[in-house]
């Protein structure tokens, strides 16, 4: 359903919670302005409810976490939630911890011919890239880390050590260890031959894991040409590092296949999915090669790695629900079709703003830049207040903020996704 607004965006409970929001709340937490944000009640589909009434077109899929819309899964949360809502998930788990233990690896390494898969489960997606890189330590003995500038793997201290956005790290700079070394994300040809050099730079006896994302995602969801996996997988092999992708944006069919990864065909040692795992449950995953996780030692009856609600019965069920889903492939497919219909009209959008419009399947981004090539994070801030007034949400990417993004519910409609491209162009023209 397209938006219908019903009072002034924000409305008088939105702000009223706003401001009792900013005297209860951490101040670094949630933005808190005259215009922003909006309090959410309820969603359904591609549409969010607010707590003044208006409804609301969602381009985020909140974080690409609805990818098959909002609710998809609620009626699996019920249900379990009135049979067992907790168990001890390292300790006695319960049946629906094997089943969507086993169905990640049927939809990634038995599904790439690799064999078996082993799961660690976690409660969010920094939790699954630590969780990689304690795997990689124990399977190479080797402490390094090689990520990518303007890579982003969440904000706890471990996914620190690998992400790129600069903001995140700073701050923190002097608590965490200097393991880390970060390379250029290719997006063209020249790029490449800059990764072959960079490549060649490096000591590989120190390095046991490449943490990479095969699509930058909040980084500004730049593509990376034809080949950068195969050459990242060529140079792990070649120095007994282990190779992991962090699919928890791009995963579950966001960019039009299962798993980005699979444009290239080219499988990980280790791989790290979240978001759209439960669609809208803390719970995510790091799987990896039976005899990469087989490095672990087996559990006496104390876990090295593990928490209180690892494995939880609700989220795991939630979990069973979208992965049957999701290897369905009518949803690549349904994803591939309206993608390839927001790219035309995204190239359609006139505006002497925009650098560079770029993505694969439903996870697109907008670079806006100004005449003399800043980025025009100005802007793109400016935009996404006023297609909240139009009823309409939207995030910006990009380590500058300048790259409006697009990552709708797989469920938007055609004319929904016209409607929001129209009300774009008349935002970029004011």
């Amino acid at each position: 359903m397209l938006p219908k607004l019903i009072t002034e965006v924000p409305g008088p409970r939105s702000s009223a919670l706003a401001g009792e929001l900013k005297r209860y709340e951490c101040s670094n937490v949630t933005y808190v302005a005259d215009d922003w944000p909006v309090f959410w009640q309820h969603a359904e589909g591609v549409n969010v409810w607010d707590e003044d009434g208006n409804r609301y077109l969602d381009l985020t899929s909140a974080f690409a976490v609805a990818g098959l819309g909002h609710g998809w899964a609620a009626e699996v949360m019920r249900q379990q939630s009135k049979e067992l809502i907790h168990a001890m998930g390292d300790v006695h788990p319960t049946r629906l911890k094997v089943e969507v233990c086993k169905l990640l690896s049927e939809l990634t390494y038995e599904r790439w011919g690799e064999g078996v898969g082993k799961t660690t489960l976690s409660n969010s997606g920094f939790e699954a890239v630590e969780t990689a890189l304690k795997t990689a330590v124990m399977a190479t003995g080797k402490r390094g880390i090689v990520s990518f500038k303007n890579s982003y793997h969440g904000v706890g201290y471990g996914a620190l050590l690998g992400t790129g956005i600069e903001k995140f790290r700073q701050p923190f700079e002097r608590q965490l260890a200097t393991i880390c070394q970060q390379l250029d994300f290719p997006s063209d040809a020249s790029g490449m031959a800059l990764l072959d050099e960079q490549l060649g730079e490096l000591d590989g006896n120190d390095v046991g894991a490449v943490l990479v994302e095969p699509i930058q995602g909040r980084g500004g969801k730049i593509v990376p040409p034809d080949g950068f996996l195969a050459k990242l997988r060529a140079w792990c092999d070649q120095h007994n590092a282990m190779l992991i992708y962090d699919e928890i944006y791009t995963g579950l069919n966001r960019t039009g296949q299962l798993f980005a990864c699979d444009w290239e065909g080219v499988a990980p040692d280790l791989i790290c999915i979240g978001k759209s795992l439960s669609g809208g449950y803390p719970i995510s995953a790091c799987v990896g090669k039976a005899k990469v996780m087989d490095a672990w030692p087996e559990s006496e009856g104390e876990a090295l790695h593990t928490s209180t609600f690892l494995g939880n019965p609700v989220g795991c069920a939630m979990a069973v629900a979208c992965l049957k889903e999701h290897g369905r492939e009518q949803v690549e497919q349904e994803v591939a079709a309206k993608g390839g219909m927001l790219k035309r009209l995204l190239d359609s959008v006139e505006s002497p703003l925009i650098h560079e419009v770029r993505g694969r399947g439903l996870m697109w981004g907008m670079d806006l830049r100004h005449a003399d090539g800043r980025p025009a994070g100005d802007v793109a801030g400016d935009i996404l207040t006023e297609m909240l007034r139009r009823g309409i949400f939207m995030l910006a990417d990009g380590a500058e903020g300048n790259v409006l993004a697009f990552t709708p519910p797989f469920v938007i409609s055609d004319g929904e996704i016209q409607y929001a491209l129209k009300e774009l162009q008349s935002a970029l023209d004011r």
